[in-house]
């Protein structure tokens, strides 16, 4: 996709999240109710709104759509260029009223990400980048952190992974832990230089971390799974294994560390399913 093109979709993903920006001001985090999804999922009169506003927004013709909250028809397999969301990623800190959620939005073509935009309207950060215009934050140029030692480097954590002590292993790490909810925000922070790092020790969807990668790789930095590959988009199956991003410096010494963690815990898992 030539710089043109992607301009016109940055243009896009801008009124997009300025539409859920409206959208969000119908509401009060802390003071809303939630209903709860298969698996305990909390979800909003606010993620329905968003998620209309966003296709609205975003798609044209030819084009497929993956979003959390709209059904998956799967006719986004024969299309090359695919918008992925998550109309509010941190549904619960939205609910508890902290200030740790957003919108995310990404544009796929043949699998990989190449634009992206988040919101957090709490904080009032937006995030807008392309792989041919770079990343800004506010409306000014960012890019990821140069930070090349694991040594002082501040790693943003699942809030919730921590919670469940599965960072317990990290606890003498030269590296800070900071625990945060959305991933696609924590991602947005790594993409604009405000963290050094983050990554997740448990498998994510596609829109969980679709928006933030554009982010992170127009930034200069670098996304990965927790296997190694790079991120690939609009599969069949989108859940993915896991994913660690970071300024380029970090990769080498982080994916050592991410990588033996992600398969002792594969190895744990597999072992208590034999015991059973």
């Amino acid at each position: 996709m030539n710089a043109n093109r992607q301009a016109e979709i940055v243009g896009r993903i801008r009124s997009a999240l300025e539409a859920a920006r409206e959208i969000f001001r119908r509401f009060t985090p802390g003071e809303i109710e939630a209903e709860y999804k298969a698996g305990l999922d909390p979800v909003t009169d606010a993620d329905r709104a968003l998620d209309a506003a966003l296709r609205a927004e975003l798609q044209r013709e030819n084009e497929g759509w993956l979003s959390e909250e709209s059904g998956d028809d799967f006719s986004r397999l024969d299309r090359s260029r695919v918008w992925i969301v998550d109309p509010l990623d941190g549904t619960r800190e939205f609910v508890a009223g902290i200030p740790e959620f957003c919108t995310s939005v990404a544009m796929a073509e043949n699998g990989r990400v190449i634009a992206g935009g988040i919101c957090n309207p709490a904080t009032d950060e937006v995030f807008l980048g392309s792989l041919d215009g770079g990343l800004t934050y506010n409306g000014k140029p960012a890019r990821t952190s140069v930070c090349n030692s694991l040594e002082h480097a501040t790693i943003l954590a699942s809030r919730s992974e921590t919670k469940r002590g599965e960072w317990k292993k990290f606890a003498g790490a030269d590296f800070t832990i900071r625990p945060m909810g959305s991933v696609a925000y924590k991602l947005a922070l790594v993409a604009a230089g405000l963290a050094d790092a983050t990554f997740t020790l448990v498998p994510k969807h596609e829109w969980d971390v679709a928006g933030g990668a554009a982010l992170v790789e127009s930034a200069g930095g670098v996304v990965r799974t927790l296997t190694g590959e790079p991120l690939l988009c609009n599969n069949r199956s989108v859940l993915i294994s896991g994913l660690l991003a970071c300024g380029t410096g970090l990769l080498q010494p982080l994916s050592e560390i991410v990588q033996r963690a992600h398969a002792a815990s594969v190895f744990r898992r597999k072992a208590h399913n034999t015991v059973q």
